[in-house]
């Protein structure tokens, strides 16, 4: 069985060479608003991008989405840029979302281990890009387009190319993200993000939300899942537009209802008379709600919601539900956004 090492660690971490040059594509060079990013911060370069009325920064650390703001209003629950911030508070998460149960999985017959994040659960949390910096290939007023190489490590033995693009346009903020298998086997995969809408007002009980989603996963006490089970009739059932109240989730869902786009909408209708709505694409068949109960830090509790799109669900690496296998050569591409409703 191959663990993880402080050796592969420090390999990872120095894996941000040019991602679309390794995999045989031209790089281009940082043009337009901002060149290569603004001044070095906690989270690495910033990249402002704007369309009207709409403004949002982008961190390179975990190509991060750090700000989105509408007409100078800051939609998102965020932290200054000199700090690292918490709870996973807009990053981009790689090659895996949510937990492996042990951090032990099996892939192509091959028992692997990838280092333990959460101790307390015993579990490999949120992948292997969370505190890296992404490079700039493209830099424009209205987007930014970023790339990173994951080379091999003992616990994750395969080599993917990323590029994300974020851009703004007069509805809202949206990010695209291609993975792409440049090494010589296959490789699993599974994305998500982790951005936080605040909560318009004091705490998030006033929210009215809306979630399509027919099934929730139910877990044990370290929330690996054991299951799933309808939300009809549960406090988990938000399926008509209702009341956040005082419901507690950090909860995975599925059986995501979609319009004639093939979009899943999840809304948010915001105490400040603000209605926020996440997208989501086909790629992405599962959301991750938390409602923020337990910050480490001395920001209050309730003061946003994350609902994460993933393209698997939270121990996939173990179960295989919703896994992406990609084999050599080949391309998973996926998009998501924040708009405003109306």
């Amino acid at each position: 069985m191959r663990r993880f090492t402080r050796r592969a660690a420090l390999a990872t971490a120095a894996g941000a060479t040019t991602a679309a040059a390794l995999a045989g594509h031209a790089t281009a060079q940082p043009s337009g608003s901002g060149g290569a990013g603004g001044r070095q911060t906690a989270n690495g370069r910033l990249y402002e991008i704007r369309s009207g009325r709409q403004r949002a920064t982008i961190a390179g650390v975990s190509a991060t989405l750090l700000s989105w703001q509408v007409d100078g209003v800051e939609m998102l629950l965020t932290h200054p840029a000199d700090e690292v911030g918490e709870g996973y508070q807009g990053k981009t998460i790689l090659p895996w979302p949510n937990r492996i149960d042990h951090g032990r999985y099996t892939f192509g017959g091959e028992e692997l281990q990838v280092a333990i994040n959460e101790p307390k659960r015993d579990a490999a949390l949120h992948g292997l890009m969370s505190f890296v910096e992404w490079q700039p290939v493209r830099h424009r007023a209205d987007g930014v387009v970023l790339e990173y190489l994951l080379p091999p490590d003992y616990g994750y033995p395969f080599r993917l190319a990323f590029r994300i693009e974020y851009a703004v346009d007069d509805s809202g903020v949206r990010s695209t993200l291609s993975a792409m298998n440049v090494g010589d086997g296959a490789a699993p995969f599974g994305t998500a993000n982790h951005t936080y809408l605040a909560a318009g007002g004091d705490r998030i009980d006033g929210i009215v939300f809306e979630l399509p989603a027919d099934a929730y996963y139910v877990v044990n006490d370290r929330l690996i899942p054991t299951g799933t089970a309808p939300v009809e009739g549960t406090e988990y059932d938000y399926q008509s537009p209702r009341r956040i109240g005082p419901t507690e989730m950090d909860t995975a869902f599925t059986g995501l209802r979609r319009g004639s786009d093939g979009n899943a909408v999840v809304r948010f209708a915001r105490p400040d008379g603000v209605t926020a709505e996440l997208w989501v694409d086909r790629t992405h068949g599962y959301l991750q709600v938390y409602t923020d109960d337990s910050p480490s830090t001395d920001r209050p509790a309730r003061a946003g919601i994350t609902v994460e799109p993933m393209t698997c669900a939270p121990n996939a690496f173990v179960t295989g539900d919703g896994l992406i296998t990609l084999r050599p050569g080949e391309t998973h591409r996926g998009t998501w956004g924040y708009r405003i409703a109306g």
